[in-house]
């Protein structure tokens, strides 16, 4: 049983590869950073080489005698290596068994029932152990299991493989089945399209869509071109002449002459 986290008092694991001033090793076999071999040097001159490059020393083979060091970046070094078993764990295949029981003398709703389960399983990319249980005297008729195991690999031929004959085991006859060539390539090229697609998506939300800020700078610029600013003396002179003009005639003149009042008599 795992012993929870919060009381795991395990220190945690540190990296085991000695690099740099971790090897106490009085010489070792050197291979440059072009991968080609320098030889067998002292441990310090070999730091001192790394050292001249800005890169690292690092034992690549501690068993070996004298062990074999590489002058490399090993941080670079580190996530190639995480990066390789990343692409290995994703393309590794795992393989899931599968099983369903049946008795000699099953009804046929149950066996249609059953049937579907092991398409399904199937069609999931899951092999499935079909198993024939005997009771009592039933297992002196072993025909009957195999009629029915062949029967049920004869209906699901076109998704089904037989990987394993029936074959009786004491009171169990199993038989195992596993999904068509056909089924596991409709699976592989579902799960590639799935991949291409949600690469797809991140890449247009991720980066920006450099064509059309492009085409809409240009038209901002084409429109700044054709609309040419007008000039400030001539743009307030016509300011001016535009509100002479428009000057109301109904407007009492400042020059007519004023009323005269009458004399008395």
């Amino acid at each position: 049983m795992p012993v929870p986290r919060r009381f795991d008092r395990r220190l945690p694991e540190r990296d085991q590869t000695r690099i740099n001033d971790r090897i106490r090793v009085p010489e070792v076999r050197l291979v440059g950073d072009d991968g080609k071999q320098i030889g067998v040097v002292k441990t310090a001159e070999a730091l001192a080489y790394a050292q001249e490059r800005d890169l690292d020393l690092v034992e690549v083979a501690p068993d070996a005698r004298p062990p074999v060091c590489r002058v490399l970046d090993y941080s670079k070094y580190k996530y190639e290596q995480a990066q390789k078993l990343k692409a290995a764990r994703k393309h590794q295949q795992q393989i899931t068994i599968r099983e369903i029981k049946f008795r000699p003398k099953i009804a046929q709703n149950d066996y249609d029932t059953k049937k579907g389960h092991v398409a399904r399983f199937l069609m999931g990319r899951d092999k499935v152990k079909v198993t024939i249980m005997f009771r009592g005297r039933e297992v002196t008729h072993p025909e009957r299991g195999t009629a029915l195991l062949e029967k049920l690999a004869g209906e699901l031929a076109e998704i089904a493989v037989v990987e394993q004959t029936p074959l009786q085991d004491g009171r169990n006859m199993t038989m195992m089945l596993g999904p068509s060539k056909s089924i596991v390539a409709a699976a592989e090229e579902h799960h590639a399209e799935a991949e291409a697609k949600a690469t797809k998506k991140y890449e247009k939300e991720a980066l920006p869509d450099f064509d059309e800020a492009g085409d809409a700078a240009e038209a901002e610029a084409d429109a700044g071109a054709e609309e040419p600013a007008a000039p400030s003396g001539e743009a307030s002179a016509e300011t001016n002449g535009t509100a002479e003009s428009e000057e109301p005639a109904d407007a009492p003149s400042s020059k007519e002459p004023a009323e005269v009042s009458p004399v008395a008599e």
